[in-house]
C-alpha cells in the first residue's frame, strides 16, 4: 500500500468489519491502528473528532478485545471497533464538554444509556464528535474546540448538531456513529455529508438518563452510518426498554438488525415538498429532491403530492415555546449566574429568555397545537404509508457563517428558522430518515426524509434500504479527498 493510499479496513462498512473482525481475517488492533493512522491524516482538516485518548492506551484495550476472542468471547457484533461518542452524551472518565466552556473540563462519572450499551456490545471508545454549544443550532463550531467543515468542502459546514459524526463517517474516520436529534441534529448533518441519520421514534432510544423524564420529548439520540444496515445494527444496539427511563419503549430491539429486504411495489408515498410554498428554499433543493421521486417511482412505489390539514406558522410558534421552555429548564440555572451568562452563546441566551417570558397557558396550548399536528399527520398516514419531506432548505454553506440570514429571498428571523423543514417529524415524535439523493451542480450534496407513522421504525429502515440499493450514492460519490488518495 503507497503511503497516499487509504487503508482498505476503514472502506469497510460496520458490518462487514464486524463479520471480519469475528472471522479472524483481521485483528482488532490492525482495525485500531489503521483508523488512528486514517485519523491523524484527515481529521486535522476537518476538526469531526475531538478529546481523542492516547493512542497507546487504545491500542492496549484492541489488544484485550483479540485476546478476548482467542479464547471465543465476543461482546458484540461491535466487539473491537472503533467508535467516538457525541459530544452531548456523557462519557465515564472520559471528557465530555457539550461543546460549552462550562462544561470544558467535565469529566462524567457515569455512561449515558445509549453509551453503555455501545460500550457493552464490544466498541472501543476513542474520543467524541464536535457539537454545537449545547447542540442549539445545525451549524457546528464552538468555543471549545472550534468548527467542523464539511467533507465534501473544508470551507463549508458540516451541519449540525451531530455535524462531527457525519462528517466523521463520510470521511471514513469511523466505521458506524452515533448521534442526537431535536432540531433535525441526526438528519441535516447527514444530508450534508452524503450519509445516513435517522432519527428514531420517540422513546425508541432511551434519552438520558437525565433530571428530567417525563416532560422532555424532543431530543432523542439515534444512529448514523453509511448504510441503512449499519444504521439498522446500531439501533439495535442503542434501542429497548430502560427502567430509568418510563416512557422508553420495549419493543425487541434485535428486530432492527434482521434483514431488511422488502418488495416496496404498491406503497402510497405523500410527497409534502415545499408545504405549498410555506418553507422558503435556495435554489436547486427542491427541485433536486423532486427528482429523486422518480427513484421510488422505480421501485414501485406510488408518489404523490400531498399537504396537511395544519396551519404551519402555527406549528413553528409551537416549536419555539416548546424549546424555549425546555432549553430555559436545562440552562436557566446557568443564566441565572452572570459570569455563567456571559459564556452562553448568544443563540441560548435567547432561548432561555424567551423561555422565562413563558406562561403556563402558553405551554399548555402549545402542546395543544402539537397534539393536533401529530392527529393532521395520522390523517395523511390513512391514505399513504410514508411521507416523503427534504431534509433541508439550504446546501452547505460558508463555515464561518453562523447561520444563513436570508433564504430564497426571505429573511430568517431566528437562528434555526432555515431548518424549518426538520421540525415536523420532531414534534409528531415520528420515525424519520434522511437518504442520500445527489448533488448539485457545486458537487454539494443533499438529503431527502422518509417519515413513517408512529413507531413504524423498521418499515422506515426497510424503505430506506430499497432506495439505497438502487442509488448507491454514498459508495458512488465519496468526498474528493478519498477519491484521489
Amino acid at each position: 500500500m503507497s503511503p497516499l493510499a487509504i487503508d482498505p479496513i476503514v472502506t469497510l462498512d460496520a458490518d462487514a468489519l464486524s463479520r471480519a473482525i469475528h472471522a479472524r481475517k483481521m485483528s482488532c488492533r490492525e482495525v485500531m491502528q489503521a483508523y488512528l493512522t486514517h485519523i491523524d491524516r484527515f481529521n486535522p482538516a476537518v476538526n469531526a473528532l475531538v478529546s481523542l485518548r492516547p493512542q497507546d492506551v487504545l491500542l492496549r484495550e484492541a489488544d484485550e478485545c483479540d485476546r478476548q476472542l482467542d479464547r471465543g468471547e465476543s461482546r458484540g457484533w461491535m466487539h473491537g471497533m472503533p467508535q467516538a461518542i457525541k459530544d452531548l452524551a456523557a462519557t465515564a472518565g472520559l471528557r465530555t464538554t457539550l461543546g460549552s466552556p462550562l462544561f470544558a473540563n467535565q469529566v462524567p462519572q457515569h455512561d449515558a444509556i445509549s453509551v453503555a450499551r455501545v460500550r457493552d456490545c464490544g466498541a472501543i471508545i476513542i474520543g467524541k464528535s464536535n457539537v454545537p454549544e449545547f447542540g442549539l443550532g445545525s451549524q457546528t463550531y464552538n468555543s471549545v474546540f472550534g468548527t467542523t467543515s464539511n467533507a465534501y468542502d473544508p470551507s463549508l459546514i458540516a451541519g449540525g448538531s451531530s455535524g462531527g459524526a457525519a462528517v466523521a463517517l463520510a470521511l471514513r474516520l469511523l466505521p458506524v456513529a452515533d448521534g442526537s436529534d431535536m432540531m433535525g441534529s441526526l438528519r441535516n448533518p447527514a444530508a450534508f455529508n452524503n450519509v445516513f441519520g435517522f432519527r428514531p421514534s420517540q422513546g425508541r432510544v432511551p434519552h438520558g438518563p437525565m433530571p428530567e423524564v417525563f416532560v422532555q420529548q424532543l431530543a432523542t439520540e439515534g444512529p448514523m452510518g453509511r448504510t441503512v444496515t449499519d444504521v439498522a445494527r446500531l439501533l439495535s444496539t442503542q434501542a429497548g426498554y430502560d427502567p430509568r427511563v418510563p416512557l422508553s419503549l420495549a419493543d425487541e430491539p434485535r428486530d432492527f438488525g434482521l434483514d431488511l429486504q422488502q418488495d416496496c411495489s404498491g406503497l402510497r408515498l405523500g410527497w409534502l415538498g415545499d408545504y405549498n410554498g410555506y418553507l422558503p428554499m435556495e435554489d436547486g433543493v427542491l427541485s433536486l429532491c423532486e427528482s429523486a421521486l422518480a427513484d421510488f417511482s422505480a421501485l414501485g412505489c406510488h408518489v404523490e403530492a400531498c399537504q396537511p390539514d395544519f396551519s404551519m406558522e402555527r406549528l413553528w410558534q409551537s416549536w419555539l415555546i416548546h424549546r424555549h421552555f425546555l432549553v430555559q429548564g436545562s440552562l436557566g440555572a446557568a443564566y441565572a449566574d452572570p459570569q455563567k451568562r456571559a459564556l452562553l452563546k448568544p443563540e441560548a441566551q435567547w432561548e432561555i429568555e424567551g423561555g422565562l417570558r413563558l406562561t403556563a397557558a402558553e405551554v399548555y396550548q402549545a402542546s395543544v397545537a402539537r397534539s393536533e399536528w401529530y392527529r393532521a399527520l395520522s390523517e395523511l398516514f390513512e391514505r399513504y404509508d410514508f411521507l416523503l419531506l427534504p431534509t433541508a432548505q439550504v446546501f452547505p454553506f460558508d463555515a464561518q457563517q453562523a447561520w444563513p440570514r436570508v433564504v430564497g429571498g426571505r429573511t430568517m428571523d431566528t437562528y434555526h428558522r432555515w431548518m424549518e423543514v426538520v421540525i415536523g417529524p420532531t414534534l409528531a415524535g415520528l420515525p424519520s430518515i434522511s437518504v442520500p439523493v445527489g448533488f448539485n451542480p457545486a458537487g454539494l450534496p443533499m438529503g431527502l426524509q422518509i417519515i413513517g407513522p408512529a413507531q413504524a421504525d423498521r418499515a422506515v429502515l426497510q424503505l430506506a434500504y430499497a432506495h439505497e440499493q438502487l442509488t448507491r450514492w454514498v459508495e458512488r460519490r465519496p468526498p474528493a479527498c478519498l477519491q484521489s488518495a
